[in-house]
C-alpha cells in the first residue's frame, strides 16, 4: 500500500529537521536498512542505512553550518514523491554561505524511504551589492 500524503510530509519534515539539526542518527530513521542515497547521480550511490549515516557525519556535520531549509512543493504518485526544497548553509571547507535548490525523488517501501535521489544546484551568497555565482 503507498504511503499516505501525511505520512510522506512526516518524512520529508524528519529529513529536514535532522538536516538542520545536524543530526545523522535522526536522518536513518527514514530510511528501509537496504535503502540507497544517491547524492551525486554520476557516482554509486550510497548504500544502507549506515552508510547513509556514515554520509551525513562526514558532509552534513562535519562540512556544514547554519543550516536553514524549507520545503516548497511536495508531489506524490503512489509509492514515488517529488520533494522540492530551499536551504542555505554555510560551506564550512569553503569559506562561505550557499542557498541550494533541491529536487528529491524519494520511492517508498513500508513507510520508509527505499531509494532517494537528489538533483539540486548552488547559489553562493554573497556580501549585500555583490552578485551571486553558480556553485557545485
Amino acid at each position: 500500500m503507498p504511503p499516505s500524503e501525511q505520512r510522506v510530509r512526516a518524512v520529508v519534515d524528519t529529513y529536514i529537521r535532522a538536516w538542520v539539526q545536524q543530526d545523522p542518527d535522526l536522518i536513518t530513521t527514514i530510511f528501509t536498512h537496504s535503502a540507497t542515497y544517491h547524492e551525486r547521480i554520476f557516482e554509486e550511490p550510497i548504500r544502507n542505512r549506515e552508510g547513509i549515516r556514515d554520509y551525513w557525519q562526514s558532509k552534513v556535520v562535519q562540512t556544514q553550518a547554519h543550516i536553514t531549509c524549507e520545503l516548497l512543493n511536495l508531489y506524490l504518485d503512489g509509492d514515488t514523491a517529488i520533494a522540492e526544497r530551499q536551504a542555505e548553509f554555510d560551506d564550512v571547507p569553503q569559506g562561505i554561505r550557499k542557498r541550494m535548490r533541491e529536487v528529491a525523488i524519494l520511492v517508498f517501501e513500508d513507510h520508509l524511504i527505499a531509494s532517494l535521489r537528489e538533483y539540486w544546484a548552488t547559489h553562493l551568497l554573497v556580501e549585500s551589492g555583490s552578485s551571486g555565482q553558480q556553485a557545485g
